[in-house]
């Protein structure tokens, strides 16, 4: 397989959070993790901040695969994906699912501060294509997105005085509850966003709505990202802009997240940091010698030969070094060039007997004794065939799946009942 190895970086902050050495066991983590979150739990005066480093810490070091990624290749590892990168889950959900429920009354089920906690927005994934020349070279691409923010003139509240009321409809819930009867006795609950506030809860008069955004609190904007594409970066890598995703009221703004899809290049085929790239010979260039440019990804011309004397083999392959990808973050160390060589021989009837016999007088002689012409009576002739193997194993395939269908088949006849004979 390949692949680029991940880069190092800090791998003992996060032991440093906990305040227990590297080689803690699972048990000390634990221990740690419990009284430093009861201690700094925001509902009894704890600082937020370093309560959600204290749940982050805790939830890499508890998992044996993630804790053994961050040991080896720090935070950034998993930040980029490997062990499944974060989760997002929320520094209230792991604390409760530590503690299970038993610090709930202690804590007010999450207290006031759990409950003007704001949710996570989603994150917007766009697929951006890319050529092997943009990723060798580097670029910058100007996108233009669209998003909604918060309104600028009501600052996200949806009225001119900035206060709203609860809506009448579904009580502030967000939520309405009908009921209808399906049969004698038996009624039907159903549950749906309240139309009124559409799912807010909230009420605000006519009079009082914001003129620029009518109420909505959002307004739509347009924006130009330029996005950096760097050199060496590979298929598949993501490029994150932070909170700049659609905006909402009491809501976390989610990222824009462009995820590198590279296209065919007719020329170059690319591995990781190496390249490689076909080139035909004749039998002539092969057996005695060839020289040809390549041009590279950032048009430089490269001249490659053979050795005086050198003999290249069908489906032979040479390396050049320096002349592969640029490595992402460290563009001046690069990767390998292959060039895969494939020998063209001449076509059946080109050769006139006098070629022929003037070629093998210069070529190496034939292997084998020769047989005399009384052990070549005795030889029975055989004729040869051009033949696709390919097509030929693939028939052979064929052939013998239709085999074993038909002995299936016959397998599971039942038993048919023998007669005997009759004695005369």
């Amino acid at each position: 397989m390949f692949g680029r190895s991940a880069r190092r970086s800090d791998n003992s902050k996060l032991y440093e959070v906990l305040g227990v050495p590297k080689n803690s066991s699972p048990d000390d983590i634990k221990k740690a993790y419990r009284k430093a979150a009861i201690k700094n739990h925001p509902d009894k005066g704890g600082d937020p901040e370093k309560f959600k480093e204290l749940a982050h810490a805790y939830e890499v070091l508890s998992d044996p695969e993630k804790r053994e990624i961050y040991n080896q290749y720090g935070e950034d590892a998993l930040k980029e994906g490997m062990g499944g990168g974060s989760s997002g889950h929320s520094p209230f959900d792991i604390f409760e699912s530590f503690f299970g429920g038993a610090f709930g009354g202690a804590f007010g089920g999450g207290g006031s501060f759990r409950g003007n906690r704001k949710k996570q927005g989603e994150d917007v994934v766009h697929t951006l294509r890319v050529s092997l020349e943009e990723l060798y070279n580097g670029t910058t691409k100007k996108l233009s997105l669209s998003r909604n923010i918060l309104c600028i003139k009501c600052k996200g509240k949806g009225s001119k005085s900035g206060a709203s009321g609860r809506c009448y409809g579904c009580q502030g819930t967000g939520m309405r509850v009908t009921t209808r009867q399906i049969a004698p006795g038996m009624i039907q609950q159903m549950q749906h966003v309240c139309s009124e506030c559409r799912g807010s809860g909230e009420h605000i008069s006519e009079q009082d709505r914001c003129p620029q955004c009518k109420g909505n609190k959002i307004t739509p904007e347009k924006k130009v990202l330029e996005v950096n594409v760097e050199k060496g970066m590979l298929h598949g890598q993501k490029i994150v802009f932070n909170a700049e995703a659609d905006e909402a009221p009491d809501t976390i703004t989610g990222n824009v997240i462009f995820v590198l899809q590279q296209k065919n290049h007719s020329k170059f085929r690319r591995k990781s940091d190496d390249l490689y790239v076909e080139h035909n010979l004749s039998l002539a260039e092969a057996l005695c010698g060839f020289q040809f440019v390549l041009t590279h990804l950032d048009g430089r011309q490269l001249l490659i030969k053979s050795h005086p004397g050198e003999v290249i083999k069908p489906d032979q392959y040479k390396a050049i070094n320096d002349e592969g990808m640029p490595q992402y973050e460290r563009p001046f160390i690069k990767g390998r060039l292959y060039v895969h060589f494939n020998v063209e021989f001449p076509e059946s009837g080109s050769l006139s007997p006098e070629k022929c016999r003037a070629l093998e007088a210069i070529l190496p002689p034939r292997p084998g004794k020769c047989s005399s012409d009384m052990e070549l009576d005795k030889c029975e002739e055989t004729t040869m065939h051009d033949v696709n193997i390919e097509e030929e194993m693939r028939r052979k395939e064929q052939q013998r799946r239709r085999q074993e269908a038909y002995d299936t088949d016959d397998n599971d006849e039942p038993n048919m009942p023998r007669v005997g004979c009759n004695q005369q």
